[in-house]
């Protein structure tokens, strides 16, 4: 799916939100936030209290306690607002994937190959189980197993990847999905769900679901949010008794009024955190979809954020996926430039990832370039699974390479001998965890073995280092191979994996799931076949690759539209992200409640107790002025740390002691600090304005 990047206030996404913020006002709505429902009543409350002073009867002025009261629906109305905006982003998303439902037509199959013949019906009326065939630039109806045919399709509309890919029966790239376009060839498709469950469904239902989903650690904070929220209001309750006690017994001073006091107890209680939880968890999903991986809830992106232990697949993951070759060694007798002259000769037509890094190694090597021998009448021999060679004819020479097993028989065949030093070369570069290719040649009867070309599956460049930095988070790499114990600890080692699961099976990885589980670990892994689905399905977090077999895609809790299986890591970081910026706001919304008590408490109760006026500290103009300034401080602040909320903290690959001592060094002291400077700017302001 190509996703364009929302700006973080986009223009079409902040009109909406103003809607939804006023919608939202609806006290079932406000109900599922208990914290915000306080400064709800609260607001309700000042407004028939504004109501009544206007009627004569104010324990307060009038224009005092409308000030408060407008406040305190700004704060509930900057808290909704980010809540909506949020919502907006993934709503934006979820629009752009309906998109991709278009009303299209299947050719469903009457019989049971594909010549039968077959009837044209609308997509909606195929059901699990049945079987279609889909053309050359036509849109494949519904998600499906390809059961016969092979052809290339384009997923742009999916992946956002312009480069089409080869779908076929038969594997791990048999899976289709609807939407996508077929570019050449034909199809044979066997239907694997049913209307409303296909992969473009759940992607929509995902990111539609994702702000009614509350995921433990968000529920836990909650009632952490209720539990301080239940205190306060206790102690709020009952200052008014003691105010009024103090005043009868001094014979002096006027009780604390009911404004200031729910002014006191929205300036207590948690609302900058309460009024921005709700987005942090949904711009945590929005940022997921952003990297291109859907997510089934949002407990599978909290899950991704306190892993400790990574299993990811050698091949295509820590590896480029494809050998390369990197090095020519010659038998005895044989100078260098000579294999590499042959080996190139004999990899000129061949198209794979392996032939081409000969051609390029030799041109590197020995400046030995591409020759277009066709005229001078080669004949290329390309490599079959029979043979398990492949070479050209040229000038009365036949070139040969492949495994050593074959070209060992290819020589003996031809009268030639396998020399001893060459067997032993075979036996290193396998040692090495690289492939050895052995490159003959047999002219006028007779054949020898020049050398051996090293081909090795390079570990991706970079890869080291990001696992460094997992491991400075204190998380465990785990790579996975089905390559032998030797190969595989060459390839860990280079790597810089923690360990390394060799010769791999099914089983295996499920046992090693299992036992990592066992001890307390939260494990996440990557898989796209059939074989991978009960480790996906085990695993705390399992990212299917799109391009994977539906049973893979079922088993897992994340698919990745890229099909990338370095994305784990990307993953991780993002589901870390979110919960750095859930406890960075935290720690900063609980700061700045113990600095905003210096300046409210002492304001609300100078004019019962006198004395207090010592601990204005801050130098606040009136007490009106203070609590006025705490109140609008506590609005305003939840508008300014919306974008932190929605674009995250940014991450940082540090162990959880180092992200605790700065999160208490920006977060806490900042939490602290800015109260004092921003409701002293209030202060002023309302001062110069002589508004209180």
């Amino acid at each position: 799916m190509s996703h364009k990047k929302l700006a973080m206030f986009d223009p079409a996404l902040l009109k909406p939100a103003i809607v939804d913020s006023f919608r939202k006002l609806n006290p079932a709505v406000q109900w599922r936030n208990p914290v915000m429902f306080v400064v709800y009543v609260g607001s309700i409350l000042t407004t028939a209290l504004w109501a009544q002073a206007l009627a004569g009867q104010g324990e307060a002025p009038a224009g005092f306690i409308l000030a408060i009261a407008l406040w305190l629906w700004f704060t509930v109305l900057f808290a909704n607002f980010a809540e909506a905006l949020a919502e907006g982003r993934s709503k934006a998303q979820a629009a752009s994937l309906r998109g991709l439902k278009k009303e299209t037509l299947a050719k469903k199959i009457k019989g049971a190959n594909a010549t039968d013949t077959w009837v044209t019906v609308p997509a909606t009326d195929l059901r699990k189980g049945d079987v279609f065939i889909v053309h050359s630039s036509e849109t494949i109806p519904a998600d499906g197993e390809v059961i016969v045919g092979v052809a290339s399709v384009d997923e742009s509309a999916i992946t956002g990847e312009s480069a089409p890919v080869i779908r076929e029966a038969g594997g791990d790239f048999s899976a289709v999905t609807g939407g996508t376009r077929v570019l050449s060839d034909w199809l044979v498709v066997r239907v694997t769900v049913n209307p409303g469950e296909t992969f473009v469904d759940r992607m929509i239902a995902m990111v539609e679901n994702a702000k009614r989903q509350k995921t433990p650690n968000e529920i836990a904070l909650t009632i952490l949010l209720v539990a301080l929220t239940i205190v306060f209001l206790g102690v709020t309750v009952t200052l008014l008794p003691y105010s009024m006690f103090g005043v009868s017994v001094a014979k002096a001073g006027t009780p604390i009024s009911i404004t200031v006091l729910i002014a006191l107890l929205v300036c207590l209680i948690p609302t900058t955190i309460a009024g921005l939880l709700s987005a942090i968890g949904v711009a945590g999903m929005s940022r997921m979809m952003q990297a291109n991986v859907i997510a089934t809830s949002g407990r599978a992106v909290e899950a991704a954020g306190d892993v400790d232990v990574l299993l990811l697949d050698k091949t295509g993951t820590i590896t480029l996926g494809n050998r390369q070759a990197t090095n020519f060694l010659h038998a005895a007798g044989v100078k260098e430039a000579a294999l590499a002259d042959a080996a190139q000769l004999s990899s000129l037509a061949d198209e794979t990832p392996e032939g081409r890094s000969i051609v390029v190694l030799a041109k590197d090597k020995f400046n030995l370039r591409g020759r277009d021998v066709r005229e001078l009448g080669a004949h290329f021999v390309h490599f079959t699974a029979q043979t398990r060679m492949s070479g050209v004819d040229l000038d009365g020479r036949e070139i040969r390479k492949g495994a050593a097993e074959a070209v060992r028989a290819y020589v003996a065949e031809r009268g030639g001998h396998f020399p001893p030093e060459v067997e032993m070369i075979v036996e290193q570069v396998a040692k090495r965890g690289s492939t050895p290719l052995v490159v003959a040649e047999s002219a006028g009867g007779g054949a020898r073995v020049l050398g051996v070309v090293e081909l090795k599956d390079v570990v991706k460049g970079g890869i080291k280092e990001r696992f460094a930095e997992l491991r400075r988070m204190g998380i465990k790499t785990v790579m996975i191979t089905g390559d032998n114990r030797l190969t595989a600890a060459s390839i860990a080692a280079e790597a810089g994996v923690d360990d390394f699961l060799a010769e791999a099976t099914p089983e295996a990885k499920l046992k090693l799931i299992r036992e990592y589980q066992a001890e307390g670990r939260l494990v996440a892994m990557t898989g796209d076949g059939t074989n991978d689905a009960p480790a996906l399905a085990q695993a705390d977090v399992a990212v299917a690759m799109n391009t994977g077999t539906q049973a893979a895609k079922e088993a897992g809790n994340m698919v990745d539209l890229d099909s990338n299986p370095t994305k784990l890591i990307e993953v991780v970081e993002t589901g870390k992200q979110m919960l750095m910026t859930r406890g960075s706001l935290t720690t900063f919304s609980i700061a700045n409640d113990v600095a905003k008590y210096f300046a409210i408490i002492p304001a609300a109760f100078v004019t019962t107790y006198p004395q207090l006026a010592a601990l204005n500290v801050m130098g606040l103009a009136s007490p009106a002025s203070a609590i006025l300034s705490a109140v609008i401080f506590n609005a305003l602040i939840i508008m300014f740390l919306i974008p932190l909320a929605l674009k995250g903290v940014k991450y940082q690959p540090r162990g959880a002691a180092a992200l605790l001592r700065r999160n208490l060094a920006v977060y806490g002291l900042g939490g602290l600090i800015a109260p004092f400077i921003g409701i002293k700017l209030i202060d002023m302001l309302i001062a110069v304005a002589g508004l209180a």
